[in-house]
């Protein structure tokens, strides 16, 4: 299991992981120029979190990291590796990195409250420059730099870690908070997080753990006052893109156990073709029908479950889920208004 989800924690586990392949959940991108970045699980040695209880006790071990392997030398070249399951305001994230080889940069940094590939606040540490440095990536243009000089030796794991709260960012590296600001536009107020470098950086990444104020998608809101509005429902159930290519997931439903379960052909097809799907099993019909964003495009699938009454027929069907569709479609505008 890649996320453990314990309350409002996540921490992220490469262990049970097959080495040479990108950890599930993320999406490889890049910002500026050049292909995307190499991410993949192997193995290295990585100091225990934890001191030893002897001086004899072993304080390394050989264990799974996440590695930027790719090195493309173009200066402006960002690899990005998004964690696209979750989006987050409050939180405080930590990681440990080891900037490991690299002969135009050595970077490692987190991109944080991400909204795309060109919008999002980063926080990074530079073993060549020995620097560390905040500041907010907007349109792909890098907005004022903000932070100190400091030895940031390779070959060595440090530990950084962001804290957000409202518009308060802080950052620390090795324990020492060496950044601390007030983003007064607060451009960014929630948003994902990735893992970043930049340039030939080969650089790892382990221990990463996130504690975050739980937030509510919107689309959960959505679907309470839907059921409410018509209480009869049996559930309305509303799915966006899966993390994988051609997936689906379940951001929304009555049970709150389902969240996060894959859907299936339906409502793939509904997402990536608009059409419209009708089932009936055992007294029970469902209908999946798109929600379309402001220029008409399909960004989630709406499956609307009833009882069957008698006679029923797949255009009385139909009648019947439009309007709650309808009523659901009325209050989105974009897949922000679901998922953000």
């Amino acid at each position: 299991m890649f996320v453990s989800l314990h309350a409002a924690e996540r921490k992220f586990e490469l262990g049970s992981l097959p080495e040479n392949q990108t950890p599930p959940g993320f999406r490889s991108t890049v910002t500026g120029l050049g292909k995307p970045g190499e991410w993949k699980v192997i193995l290295d040695d990585l100091p225990s979190a934890v001191s030893p209880l002897t001086s004899q006790a072993r304080g390394v071990n050989k264990r799974a990291v996440l590695a930027q392997l790719s090195q493309d030398p173009t200066d402006e070249h960002f690899p990005l590796l998004v964690f696209d399951e979750e989006t987050y305001a409050d939180f405080t994230l930590s990681t440990r990195f080891k900037t490991v080889r690299g002969a135009v940069e050595q970077m490692a940094g987190i991109a944080f409250r991400v909204q795309n590939e060109t919008n999002y606040y980063l926080v990074r540490a530079s073993s060549l420059g020995n620097t560390f440095r905040f500041y907010e990536v907007i349109n792909g243009v890098r907005g004022a730099i903000v932070g100190p000089e400091v030895p940031i030796p390779s070959g060595v794991w440090h530990e950084l870690k962001v804290e957000c709260k409202g518009n308060q960012i802080r950052c620390s590296l090795d324990g020492k908070e060496l950044i601390s600001l007030t983003d007064k536009m607060n451009r960014f107020p929630a948003g994902k997080f990735a893992f970043w470098t930049k340039s030939d950086s080969v650089t790892y990444f382990a221990d990463t753990q996130i504690h975050y104020t739980l937030r509510e998608a919107p689309a959960r809101a959505i679907v309470r006052d839907t059921l409410k509005k018509y209480p009869k429902l049996l559930d309305l159930k509303i799915f966006v893109a899966g993390s994988e290519p051609n997936t689906s997931k379940l951001v929304a439903c009555r049970e709150a156990a389902d969240l996060g379960k894959p859907g299936g052909e339906a409502e793939y097809a509904v997402l990536s073709q608009a059409e419209i799907y009708y089932g009936k099993d055992k007294g029970i019909i469902s209908v999946v029908m798109p929600l379309r964003d402001r220029n008409g495009e399909s960004v989630a699938a709406a499956r609307v479950v009833m009882k069957s009454l008698p006679g029923q027929t797949e255009q009385n069907a139909l009648a019947r889920a439009r309007p709650i569709v309808q009523a659901v479609q009325n209050r989105v505008q974009s897949l922000q208004d679901l998922v953000d």
